[in-house]
């Protein structure tokens, strides 16, 4: 049986610049699923992003949805992309084994954790007061540099990266400190500043944009407290969930975010097409 990928709409151009096409992966020309394939709204036509990719359940376990999945990687190509991208629902191990197993590597993953009504209270000589204006920018500088060494180190070029972190503080955060719905704080111990926050407060969850503790005073469990912070921050907003990403390698992070509780809930992938 030959498995195949057949279009089931004409190469859509959409409003933010990308393109995009669905297709039906057949069997012998019997459909038995979809794939939706599109580029990438940051990165741009080099990059191709899997969108969806399903595979009906009287043919799954099959190798359907391994032929689906490279043949989207040959569109893909014959767009001329370099990468693709995906996201995996953290549920579904077998999407996640096949993603690793077709070469996948995994990028970083959203974690969430449900919140109570009592905010955290923060430990003895530790208190939280607003960033500065003063501090804002050279704080922004630092984040901009941070966050695309970050994606450089997972796959992305370096001006592809950089422009990505220009491009999301900018849509994030059109006031700059003072957009509507983002908290910037700093964590004091007995008087020193040991480190930063921002969360955002303006959805249905609170989401944990960066989270730092200053290098010189690591290992002393202020890391821990700056997330006791972001939770006690999002129960004040009345929100009940709070959510962030955390980048595969930053091995001291994924540990702390395990044991508060957070639990993943998708996983983005990337590959190289060459």
């Amino acid at each position: 049986m030959t498995t195949t990928l057949r279009p089931a709409e004409p190469l859509q151009q959409n409003a933010d610049g990308t393109r995009s096409r669905r297709y039906r992966v057949c069997v012998n020309s019997r459909p038995v699923g979809a794939v939706h394939l599109g580029t990438h709204p940051v990165f741009g036509d080099a990059v191709a992003r899997i969108m969806s990719l399903r595979i009906d359940e009287p043919d799954r376990r099959r190798g359907r949805g391994t032929v689906a999945a490279l043949a989207a990687e040959e569109v893909a190509r014959g767009w001329g992309c370099r990468r693709i991208e995906a996201t995996v629902p953290a549920d579904s191990g077998t999407a996640l084994a096949l993603a690793t197993a077709l070469g996948y590597v995994i990028r970083n993953r959203t974690m969430e954790k449900p919140l109570g009504d009592t905010p955290p209270a923060l430990p003895e000589g530790s208190v939280a007061r607003p960033m500065t204006e003063a501090e804002y920018g050279p704080w922004m500088a630092r984040g901009h540099d941070t966050y695309a060494r970050d994606w450089t180190r997972r796959g992305v070029p370096e001006a592809e990266a950089r422009a990505k972190a220009v491009r999301d503080h900018a849509v994030l955060l059109p006031g700059g400190r003072d957009t509507d719905g983002m908290l910037f704080s700093v964590l004091e111990h007995h008087g020193t500043a040991v480190g930063t926050l921002w969360l955002s407060v303006t959805g249905k969850r609170a989401y944990v944009f960066d989270v730092e503790a200053d290098p010189a005073h690591r290992g002393r469990g202020h890391g821990r407290t700056l997330m006791q912070l972001a939770e006690a921050q999002a129960v004040a907003a009345g929100r009940r969930l709070i959510a962030l990403n955390v980048f595969a390698g930053n091995t001291p992070a994924e540990r702390l975010y395990d044991s508060l509780g957070y639990a993943t809930t998708q996983y983005s992938v990337y590959k190289a097409l060459v």
